[in-house]
């Protein structure tokens, strides 16, 4: 009798995705990884490609990463105490990833402008708390503002269909606080970046009335969902993330726990309320109008 061949359920190369991903947000180059494992740097760059490794192998290095086993091999879910390393891992999904259901507060990156990213740059110099490491901050910026512009690059050439949520008590907000990392900057500048928020706002009016083919956009009067998501769906994924992070006036990029997850419940419920908050929201011509009058609302107080 012939013994059916081994089949091993475990998705390798998504596994070496998760640990670069968990790398890059504790902050430690390959080289500080293999050293404190004892093996070489190639051998951290092909577990990074997904070849296998020795269990104990991977015990320390989820021990090392400050993470757990069972989220490396991602049999249960994902959590990332990183924002940098959250958006390593939305970077690799969406490279696969063929639909998106999402709602982050106040606008998906993935429609922002590219100009955006460079005051998110500004914004998140300014949200430092006093006593902070700058040195490291700037660079862990710089690396969080370059994963950005990629997975911005990828959904520009890419073109998944995204179903965008949005609130409009949370764009209000946005445009009357403006591009700023906290409140007490010069006003000359806060002028300017409430501009650069009109401007952002305006660009999403834009895109409902037009429409493209690739991109939904729903907005909701009424109290959005504190925690953002995104569902994205591949021909071989369907995953949900859940993010504390915040990208729009008064960023956090410091502190929260984001989950990442296969769980088949968890995505259904996403999507079922992503489903509800859709068939009352405003779309299209009447969205950008709205949007629109909400702006000149603002500009006359």
């Amino acid at each position: 009798m012939t013994t059916p061949a081994f089949t091993s359920h475990l998705d390798y190369s998504a596994m070496g995705d998760r640990l670069r991903a968990y790398r890059m947000g504790a902050g430690l180059q390959a080289d500080e990884v293999a050293e404190q494992l004892g093996v070489s740097r190639a051998v951290v760059y092909r577990m990074e490609k997904g070849e296998i490794v020795k269990i104990e192998t991977l015990e320390r290095l989820a021990q090392l990463l400050g993470t757990s086993l069972a989220s490396l091999l991602g049999v249960e879910a994902e959590y990332y105490a990183s924002a940098l390393a959250l958006f390593e891992r939305m970077r690799q999904i969406e490279q696969s990833t063929d639909r998106i259901l999402a709602h982050f507060e106040p606008i998906s990156v993935l429609l922002l402008s590219e100009n955006y990213l460079n005051y998110l740059a500004l914004m998140l110099e300014e949200a430092l708390p006093q006593g902070a490491d700058t040195q490291v901050q700037a660079r862990q910026t710089l690396q969080m503002v370059e994963i950005l512009r990629a997975r911005q690059r990828n959904f520009e050439q890419r073109k998944p269909h995204i179903v965008s949520l949005m609130g409009l008590r949370d764009l209000e907000r946005f445009v009357q606080t403006g591009l700023v990392g906290r409140m007490d900057v010069p006003a000359a500048v806060r002028r300017e970046r409430i501009q650069a928020a009109h401007i952002e706002v305006a660009r999403i009016a834009e895109l409902m009335e037009h429409a493209p083919w690739f991109a939904q956009i729903g907005l909701v009067d009424d109290a959005m969902p504190s925690a953002t998501y995104q569902v994205l769906t591949g021909a071989h994924h369907r995953v949900l993330m859940q993010s504390p992070f915040r990208l729009g006036e008064l960023p956090n990029v410091r502190n929260g726990i984001a989950t990442v997850t296969a769980s088949p419940e968890a995505v259904a419920l996403h999507e079922q309320m992503t489903t509800q908050l859709w068939a009352h929201a405003s779309k299209g011509y009447e969205g950008a109008q709205r949007l629109r009058a909400m702006l000149q609302r603002v500009r006359r107080d």
